[in-house]
């Protein structure tokens, strides 16, 4: 009979498991945005049109993440807990299946956010406010769930190569137009060892790409935090 361990997976030829616990930084980046989008959309439209382009090119591409790192779970994480953690099966399908009603959310967040970017006035302001809420309603309860439930049980059952995966695709997927944007609001949470890691392991491009941009991002976000 072949060993085994819980996650399913030959002992023999097992890597490592995934550190998930970069899962709620990443995480952060999006409860942030959420948090501070009464104050940032609201205040943005009373100052310079500079203002309301600065605010809404940061929640155009955060949104843009969202919905990148949610296909990567979709198709790199669910289907990987179902198969090896055939016991919670259920509970992972259910809290994958709020991916739909977040899906409709967050695009009528993102379409809200460019029509403000476009009129910038009150009335769309107050729209863009109101469909970042909306998102926050549906998102925030997701995101608790999938850390107290999801990312232990990940770490049990994932290796970490597969878990790996997660960044790359998401970055492949992102339709936003400043990717050095969404990378640095995500390198901003993590620790001084992920940060090594992270540029041990990223593409020669991507790394050139962020160092390019870093003094831009550094500059962005000391704007959109004044």
């Amino acid at each position: 009979m072949t060993d085994t361990t819980t996650a399913g997976i030959p002992a023999q030829v097992k890597p490592p498991l995934a550190d998930t616990s970069d899962m709620a930084q990443v995480h952060r980046v999006f409860r942030d945005a959420v948090a501070a989008a009464p104050t940032l959309i609201g205040s943005a439209t009373l100052q310079a049109a500079e203002r309301v382009e600065l605010v809404a090119t940061y929640y155009r591409n955060v949104l843009a993440l969202l919905h990148a790192h949610h296909d990567g779970e979709d198709e790199l994480i669910w289907p990987i807990l179902i198969q090896r953690a055939p016991d919670q099966a259920a509970e992972v399908q259910r809290i994958a299946s709020q991916h739909d009603a977040i899906t409709s959310t967050l695009e009528a967040a993102s379409a809200a956010v460019v029509a403000w970017q476009q009129a910038s006035d009150a009335v769309t302001a107050s729209a863009a406010a109101a469909a970042v809420a909306t998102l926050g309603s549906a998102l925030l309860a997701h995101l608790d769930e999938e850390e107290a439930f999801i990312v232990p049980l990940a770490a049990q059952h994932i290796l970490a190569p597969e878990w790996g995966e997660l960044p790359g695709h998401a970055l492949r997927n992102f339709s936003g137009d400043k990717m050095w944007l969404v990378l640095g609001l995500i390198r901003e949470q993590m620790t001084a060892q992920q940060l090594t890691m992270m540029d041990d392991h990223m593409p020669p491009p991507v790394l050139a790409m962020w160092q390019q941009h870093e003094p831009e991002f550094k500059d962005f976000v000391a704007a959109l935090r004044r």
